[in-house]
């Protein structure tokens, strides 16, 4: 990825110019007429809308695992791979980002990017065997993933002054979206007459119901990020190497564990829990208890994450919460069902965290976003093969004894890497 495409995604990006520091307060509202008055609430709600989006085509696929597979014939193998096609489109379309951002707005790129979930999540049941499921939750993905790396850089642009109530605004609305998929998919399912197709297919009113907002204003604003766009340039910053910065690789490797962690909870651990013998039903809601876990640690985290001048403390325990929930998973997976979905929900807040961090290992805006971009990127690339793997043992050893070891396994280096991650230092001190 070209550093002119990230440099030019800062809070008050205009066309072809590189932002500095973050400016202290909110630019005004541009003038012209109630639209432009209105807005910031419009985004603000366009926000909320597309976070909620941001995790139903895979937490829903989650639920009904059992009956995809059975409907498409497929092998554990296969299955691991569909629940590899997340991070992979994160990390390749993710990559895409920026360059459609600087060519088209980032408003406009999320709009694109809901209409593409809402296609894709309405298509895929129906497109005729695997390779149609596939290509459709691909394009879903896709637009999950360029929104994904832009909503905090519009969040930066129209909201410079309360990017930590925003961000946890926004945190709080992608958990409640994946908590709520993952309880009423299986109820919807039985509700609109049992068929898995139908049960999947639903969740693409919400995608389009979220690309209103974008239509109204900052999805047609091209080639501006936000109320700042109209400002002069600004003197050009130094250039940031950031592939030769330690903290920005430990940071990628942390998202990267921390992300292969949370693909696999969302693809199997309903399927563990009704190995064991626990109903589909409450399969579905375990996955939403773990799920809504993020819906207050989400805001509140990223708060503490911010007052501490090392995070690493914060790393290690949400880790120990997630060797705890496998422990679990593993002796007896259904008699302490909710305690061990509990603890793997506070585990799963390793991604606000990450999130935090990122904002935190950064002198300037220009900074975040391509430490944004990369650790993103680079970390999605790293969590491919984990639900690929489970899928695998899964497949051949016959139980989850061998797939829960691995999940333990990586959380021990996660930790390692929260801990150098969250170090009180500054990638352009390094670069």
């Amino acid at each position: 990825m070209a550093d002119d495409d990230l440099a030019t995604l800062g809070p008050a990006a205009g066309p072809r110019t590189t932002p500095t520091a973050p400016a202290p307060a909110a630019p005004e509202p541009p003038a012209g007429g109630p639209l432009a008055r209105w807005l910031p609430r419009i985004v603000t709600v366009g926000l909320v809308l597309a976070a909620l989006n941001l995790r139903p085509a895979i937490t829903s696929l989650g639920a009904l695992l059992e009956e995809v597979r059975d409907g498409l014939g497929m092998s554990g193998t296969l299955a691991g791979l569909l629940t590899s096609v997340p991070p992979l489109c994160f990390a390749v379309f993710g990559f895409a980002a920026p360059r459609l951002a600087r060519r088209r707005g980032p408003g406009a790129v999320v709009c694109a990017g809901m209409a593409a979930v809402a296609v894709g999540v309405a298509v895929r049941p129906y497109a005729g065997g695997t390779g149609g499921f596939l290509a459709g939750s691909a394009l879903a993905l896709a637009g999950i993933a360029v929104s994904n790396v832009l909503m905090p850089v519009v969040i930066k642009s129209w909201f410079p002054d309360r990017v930590g109530p925003m961000t946890g605004l926004y945190s709080m609305a992608l958990a409640l979206g994946t908590s709520l998929a993952a309880a009423l998919t299986v109820p919807m399912t039985r509700a609109l007459g049992g068929s898995w197709r139908t049960g999947l297919a639903v969740w693409a009113a919400l995608a389009v119901v979220a690309v209103l907002p974008w239509l109204a204003g900052p999805g047609r604003r091209r080639g501006t990020a936000g109320p700042a766009a109209d400002e002069p340039a600004r003197p050009a910053e130094p250039p940031v190497r950031i592939s030769s910065s330690p903290t920005a690789w430990a940071l990628a490797v942390f998202f990267g564990l921390q992300a292969t962690a949370a693909y696999i909870t969302m693809g199997w651990m309903p399927q563990i829990f009704r190995d064991a013998g626990v109903s589909a039903g409450t399969a579905g809601v375990l996955l939403a208890v773990t799920m809504a876990m993020g819906v207050p640690l989400s805001f509140v985290l990223p708060r503490l994450a911010s007052r501490m001048r090392h995070q690493g403390p914060l790393a290690v325990l949400l880790g120990l919460c997630g060797l705890a929930g496998y422990a679990g998973l593993w002796l007896a997976p259904a008699a302490g069902a909710w305690a061990w979905a509990l603890l793997m929900g506070i585990s799963n807040c390793a991604f606000p965290l990450a999130l935090t961090m990122i904002g935190m290992r950064s002198t300037s805006s220009a900074g975040v976003v391509k430490l944004s971009a990369f650790a993103q990127s680079v970390g999605y690339l790293i969590s491919i093969p984990g639900p690929l793997l489970v899928g695998t043992l899964y497949q051949h050893s016959g139980g989850w004894g061998l797939p829960i070891a691995l999940m333990a396994g990586l959380m021990v280096p996660q930790i390692a890497v929260g801990v150098l991650a969250g170090r009180d230092r500054r990638i352009e001190d390094e670069t």
